[in-house]
């Protein structure tokens, strides 16, 4: 089977909710990271056969596919298609899913991936309630089939975290130690200029702007649980952020005809699908799925980046897995570098890609929890 190749990776800095990108228009934030990207490849842009970018709650500035919208929005040819796709959380790893299948398929050589996301303009499930605003009717607790299957159970990512807590026995103080060492994680990256090389400034914003130097455990113990009597509280979930990124997926044809240098081979890709009421599990599954896929075990993974959306999802997945923590995130995580959520995916693995090159680490495992129970495990080789 063909090989799909990364050659590279950009990054916006991740704004705070309300931050240095929030009046930015999600077409420009695309935009953004799609010159930067060109910036840093020789490569024609008009060669390009797709772009396939992720976004959650596709309304508003983010709606008419944002893909095709940042393309032209950055002024690039306009032979070149877009896409965009929703896997929830997990949309941007996806678009390099398909960005990776269609090169490896053989009916395409040079494809750019990514996504973007602008959650102050844009709220997380903006687009369910602008439907109950003009009468239309909730997707899952009024559909015939789902109550039948389903019964009239609330969805909600927060139950979710909560369940996830309980039964693996998590308490809240593991999860505010866990919390605070994301954020002295991301600082430490930050100080030590880890980031520098993936992020392309945008305007006076030129570091992610989320992780909190002043947090501490008595801070995060004064917090009210976001469910009554529940362990989950807002210093233990992913933050509200803005954002984009995007990477160069290619064949070995297209490393060969445009003389391109690749940073690492997609290895192993997957998604699978768990129970859609806990909904946050579904990466314990999909990695050992990948890992049976590949004949590799956790031991081999040299450096995973699962996205933080709450502190009990990356617990358990670690208790699990038995992957060493020190591997896991070791440049901080969604809980202090913010969640944008169609953004996250092509984030985490730009990061995940100089996270590899800066540790000489030869294979890095990508995965996250999505709504509707789902989870992507991507596995890359670095080269």
């Amino acid at each position: 089977m063909p090989e799909a190749y990364l050659v590279d990776a950009v990054r916006t800095p991740v704004g705070r909710r309300g931050g240095g990108l929030a009046g930015e228009h999600p077409a420009d934030l695309g935009a953004h990271v799609l010159l930067a990207l060109f910036d840093r490849v020789e490569l024609d842009p008009v060669v390009v056969d797709d772009v396939v970018f992720g976004c959650v709650d596709t309304i508003g500035p983010q709606a008419g596919d944002i893909a095709r919208t940042s393309w032209l929005a950055a002024g690039l040819p306009s032979e070149v298609p877009g896409v965009t796709v929703d896997r929830q959380c997990g949309s941007s790893q996806q678009a390099v899913h398909f960005a990776a299948q269609a090169v490896m398929s053989g009916t395409a050589d040079v494809v750019v991936a990514g996504g973007v996301q602008n959650m102050s303009a844009i709220p997380i499930s903006s687009a369910m309630l602008a439907g109950r605003e003009h009468g239309f009717a909730d997707p899952f607790r009024t559909s015939r089939g789902w109550l039948a299957r389903y019964g009239d159970q609330e969805i909600s990512q927060f139950r979710g975290a909560e369940v996830i807590a309980a039964k693996w026995g998590i308490t809240r103080a593991e999860m505010e130690e866990f919390a605070l060492g994301s954020h002295y994680s991301a600082l430490a990256a930050i100080e030590a200029g880890h980031f520098a090389g993936e992020i392309a400034p945008v305007g006076g914003v030129r570091e992610d702007e989320c992780p909190r130097r002043d947090t501490s455990l008595a801070r995060m113990a004064a917090l009210a649980p976001l469910l009554p009597d529940g362990r989950l509280t807002a210093a233990l979930a992913s933050q509200i952020a803005d954002g984009a990124a995007a990477l160069l997926v290619v064949s070995e044809r297209a490393l060969r005809v445009h003389g391109l240098s690749p940073r690492a081979r997609v290895h192993h890709l997957s998604a699978r699908g768990g129970d859609p009421l806990t909904m946050l599990d579904a990466p314990i599954e999909a990695t050992a799925h990948a890992l049976r896929r590949t004949g590799l075990s956790i031991d081999d993974i040299d450096l995973v980046e699962i996205n933080e959306a709450f502190a009990s999802v990356v617990l358990a997945w670690l208790r699990e897995t038995g992957a060493d923590p020190g591997r896991v995130n070791p440049t901080g995580g969604a809980i202090a570098l913010g969640h944008p959520l169609g953004a996250t995916g092509a984030r985490l693995m730009t990061t995940l890609l100089g996270n590899l090159e800066r540790t000489r680490g030869r294979y890095g495992l990508q995965t996250m929890c999505e709504g509707g129970g789902q989870a992507n495990v991507t596995i890359l080789e670095r080269l």
